[in-house]
């Protein structure tokens, strides 16, 4: 028989685990499925799936399809919750027409998506409870809310395949609170037969959404104590060498408030984003630490190496495996105001999207950004917003 000839190794494939990573944000996340977009036409095949609230409603519409139609199915979910009741977003050439005019019409149709929001919901997703939770003095926890969000069950179910998100070979892992413990949670399918539940609670926002209960526990959005699950995956064991596509919705650089209104801007940005530089400077010592152990072990004499019990406990937290995070941070617009994650609507939805998509496509135009990490601690981190400030900078 002829020989074949293998296919050259692409870059990304060089890492064992390749993640996407979803953060908490609301309307704001379909930033977050325009950069699975992009993911999905270069061909970059992912191993693990982790989400937060929005996030992880993203990775439940993910990892309940086939690879050739999760686009499609994050079109369709995207355009349903999208969809608002009422006001001037119900019509598609008048929602269209005002974005196209300026600023301030963006502003008051924005404007309108939050209230239309507020006071009726969003199709598919959440609806005004009623009588109201604040008018009945005692409530089965999983009522205690403003909303009622058992359209969102019936939308995940007509969209996801959850025995696929079981089976499917997609490592799936997602956030929440235990309201009861207090303790954050991860739902992973590898321990745990994930359902609609386990979705909707990671993206449970009290006091909004109710407590959704899991086997006899209330659990609330894992964004209340910390907003992005990159942790999850890089502590994963056994450690592999990982390539994550982290996509925040929030932005931690930004300017000095100068309005009130400006000030409920930062307040959101600063205290949704700024677990996520923790978490990136705390995985980075970690993982100089784990390698420059494993160097001080190479120098000991593999007798007391293998029979030294404090040589034997410091090999299991030793480590060679490198880490390379690519930052895809969403860079919202002047005129999007502190109500943007609640500010459904088609025409902000595509241009959310549109950004995704744009934002991981000149990311991917730096194959080098791809590239298994070569420095002592053997952790890099890319965004290729932040490089191109600091090159116009120099």
């Amino acid at each position: 028989m002829p020989k074949t000839e293998s296919r050259p190794l692409a870059v990304h494939e060089a890492y064992k685990t390749r993640a996407l990573v979803l953060q908490g944000g609301g309307a704001l996340g379909a930033y977050q499925a325009g950069v699975y977009q992009g993911l999905n036409e270069a061909g970059i095949q992912l191993t693990d799936l982790a989400g937060i609230s929005i996030g992880a409603l993203n990775v439940a519409i993910i990892a309940g399809n086939p690879i050739e139609t999760r686009v499609e199915r994050l079109q369709q979910f995207w355009n349903t919750i999208c969809q608002p009741y009422i006001g001037p977003g119900a019509n598609p050439l008048i929602e269209q027409s005002l974005f196209q005019i300026n600023d301030l019409a963006r502003q008051f149709l924005g404007a309108a998506h939050a209230g239309s929001a507020l006071f009726v919901g969003q199709k598919g997703f959440f609806h005004p409870r009623f009588p109201p939770a604040a008018m009945v003095a005692t409530l089965d926890p999983s009522c205690v809310g403003h909303y009622d969000t058992r359209p969102l069950k019936e939308t995940l179910e007509s969209l996801c395949d959850f025995d696929r998100i079981n089976e499917g070979g997609l490592h799936v892992s997602v956030g929440a609170v235990n309201v009861r413990t207090g303790n954050f949670t991860y739902f992973d399918n590898r321990k745990t037969r994930l359902t609609p539940e386990h979705f909707m609670a990671s993206g449970a926002l009290p006091p909004a959404f109710p407590a959704i209960e899991i086997d006899g526990e209330y659990y609330w959005d894992g964004g209340l104590v910390s907003n992005t699950p990159l942790a999850k995956v890089l502590q994963q064991r056994p450690e592999h060498d990982t390539l994550v596509f982290q996509v925040d919705l929030w932005s931690a650089r930004g300017p000095v408030p100068r309005s009130l209104s400006e000030v409920g801007d930062r307040i959101q940005d600063i205290r949704y984003s700024s677990r996520t530089r923790f978490v990136t400077d705390e995985m980075r010592a970690h993982r100089k630490m784990q390698r420059l152990l494993r160097e001080v072990l190479d120098q000991v004499p593999a007798e007391l190496r293998d029979s030294h019990p404090a040589c034997k406990q410091a090999a299991e937290l030793a480590c060679e495996a490198r880490s390379n995070i690519i930052h895809l941070i969403y860079r919202h617009k002047a005129y999007e105001q502190h109500f943007r994650d609640f500010q459904f609507g088609p025409a902000t939805m595509r241009e959310h999207w549109a950004a995704g998509l744009q934002d991981i496509s000149n990311t991917l135009a730096h194959p080098h950004y791809l590239a298994m990490p070569d420095n002592v601690a053997g952790f890099v981190t890319h965004d290729v917003h932040r490089d191109e400030i600091e090159g116009k900078m120099e």
